[in-house]
């Protein structure tokens, strides 16, 4: 059996997984992004920026509490650990934007966006654990890659935007927008993987997994499975 931990404070996420069979323990990584970020040597590929950013939840997560994880697994009958961190950010004119956090800030990049495309990247990290031996867990695999899918922004107007802004949706999303909810509403289309957009890309994880041999249905409810 397997316990499935999703290393992020994203709602997006959690419901994509739980839309997919997946029922995920949940851990808040606790990671200086803009920090760590400025740490990559200058000229660091825009791919690994999302990548390690994603490493660095995932073994964030399983670092500080990984000990009571493997406890709480156990106990649910699990013998083996998977632990999930994903981050995302948009890619325009050559640049990666992140969470704008501020309405002035999303207000200014859409005012650069509408009309254009960006090529959204999620980073996926994977690490599996092993419950059975004596340490509280002991990694057998770890893995990272990146989903890229290009997003096709509409025109919206000034007051538009400023009533989506001002609800807060889009102030913690990558690039300012969400495709999900009422940012729907401004994205004309996508080319790639819907989900990867929403933050997790299900495909992508479904290839880590091949790739540590967990067959995907490995991590769906046991009531899915049969």
């Amino acid at each position: 059996m397997i316990a499935f931990v999703l290393a992020s404070a994203s709602p997006s996420r959690l419901r994509i997984l739980e839309q997919a069979g997946v029922d995920p323990l949940i851990r808040h990584p606790q990671v200086d992004e803009e920090a760590l970020q400025a740490a990559l040597p200058e000229g660091t590929p825009h791919v690994r920026v999302v990548e390690e950013l994603a490493r660095a939840k995932a073994e964030d997560v399983l670092h500080r509490e990984g000990a009571e994880l493997a406890e709480e697994a156990r106990a649910a009958g699990a013998d083996t650990l998977i632990v999930v961190g994903c981050d995302s950010m948009l890619l325009v004119d050559g640049h990666l934007e992140g969470k704008p956090h501020t309405y002035e800030r999303a207000m200014e990049r859409w005012r650069r966006m509408r009309g254009r495309h960006g090529v959204l990247l999620t980073g996926h990290s994977l690490i599996v654990a092993d419950l059975t031996g004596e340490d509280p867990y002991t990694v057998t695999f770890s893995d990272t890659d990146t989903s890229d899918t290009t997003v096709h922004f509409g025109a919206p107007s000034d007051a538009d935007l400023d009533v989506y802004l001002r609800t807060g949706e889009p102030l913690e999303c990558a690039g300012a927008f969400t495709i999900e909810s009422l940012g729907g509403w401004f994205i004309d289309r996508i080319d790639g993987d819907p989900s990867s957009v929403i933050g997790l890309s299900l495909p992508l994880l479904r290839r880590l997994l091949h790739g540590a041999g967990i067959h995907a249905h490995s991590v769906w409810r046991p009531e899915l499975r049969g």
